[in-house]
């Protein structure tokens, strides 16, 4: 009898400049069995303006996916964590979850 265990569900953190890594990411993650929560879109790698408003609805509900998930992935490149992916780590942490790296974390 084959036993499928429960999905892992993950929230993809980072800095929305790095697209591709955030794509490669989802991909590898998926195929690994996990469900992956994301950005719906990446305004900085493609030059989106966006209002505070839409912003601040953004991060809203970026928590809300962390609050959903069992852990967190950190898109990292070059060691990169910026500010509210800095934030985002905090909330994670605070909430008990898991954190992963893309890259080892100094």
């Amino acid at each position: 009898m084959n036993i499928i265990r429960r999905a892992q569900v993950i929230t993809i953190c980072g800095s929305t400049r790095f697209k591709e890594e955030h794509i490669k990411a989802q991909r590898e993650l998926s195929l690994a069995g996990n469900v992956v929560l994301s950005c719906p879109f990446f305004n900085h790698a493609d030059g989106e303006e966006l209002t505070t408003e839409q912003c601040e609805l953004l991060d809203h509900l970026h928590r809300q996916k962390i609050d959903m998930s069992d852990a967190i992935y950190v898109v990292n490149p070059g060691n990169y964590i910026g500010y509210s992916t800095l934030n985002e780590i905090k909330y994670a942490t605070y909430a008990g979850k898991r954190i992963m790296f893309m890259e080892e974390h100094k």
